[in-house]
């Protein structure tokens, strides 16, 4: 799976009729609601939606005939294998009546024509973990943890005998990763795995 790197935009005309589509990354459905919330165009005649994250999704019509607008977003963001994103497409009413077809077509075809264009980058399931290291074996632990691809040190917060560091271990090099830091510190460091 997938997500976008940035907010991406499309703009097209079908039959007088002006659309825009903005879809961006989202962590939750909060920030998916706020997304959507925030790239609504009010002077629109409709701002309809769409997200997916993980297993859970929704889409909205707003105002349009059932099914013509953000199930066919829905579907161009899954069409392009990606999760954590919503996407708004806004239309301006250009006079002419598209049919239930061209509605289904215009809203899935400007939603898919902006998220193909779109910078990806592909989500690498991690776990959240805090390990607590003493100033002795700080530095070495933090070298090894920096080598490991996809990890990231989120934090980093001293106390008195050494440091806590909150990392994002890549879920498929965790084992190996716990492994590794009990070998180079002799027990002394710990990265507790979620059970």
């Amino acid at each position: 799976m997938f997500t976008l790197i940035r907010t991406e935009t499309f703009e097209q005309d079908i039959k007088k009729s002006r659309f825009i589509a903005t879809a961006g990354s989202v962590a939750n459905e909060e920030a998916a609601r706020r997304f959507i919330a925030d790239h609504s165009d009010p002077a629109a005649n409709h701002n309809c939606w769409a997200w997916r994250i993980g297993q859970s999704y929704r889409f909205n019509d707003d105002g349009e005939p059932s099914g013509t607008a953000g199930k066919p977003i829905l579907q161009a963001i899954d069409g392009n294998e990606l999760d954590s994103i919503a996407v708004v497409v806004a239309r301006w009413f250009g006079g002419i009546l598209l049919g239930s077809g061209g509605l289904v077509r215009a809203y899935g075809g400007t939603a898919a024509s902006c998220l193909k264009n779109a910078e990806k980058t592909a989500i690498i399931p991690a776990y959240q973990l805090t390990l607590t290291c003493g100033f002795s074996d700080l530095a070495l632990v933090k070298s090894r943890l920096l080598s490991v691809e996809h990890l990231v040190i989120e934090a980093e917060t001293f106390t008195g005998s050494g440091a806590d560091l909150s990392v994002s271990v890549p879920s498929s090099e965790a084992q190996r990763v716990a492994r590794m830091i009990q070998d180079i510190t002799s027990g002394r460091v710990l990265l507790p795995l979620p059970e």
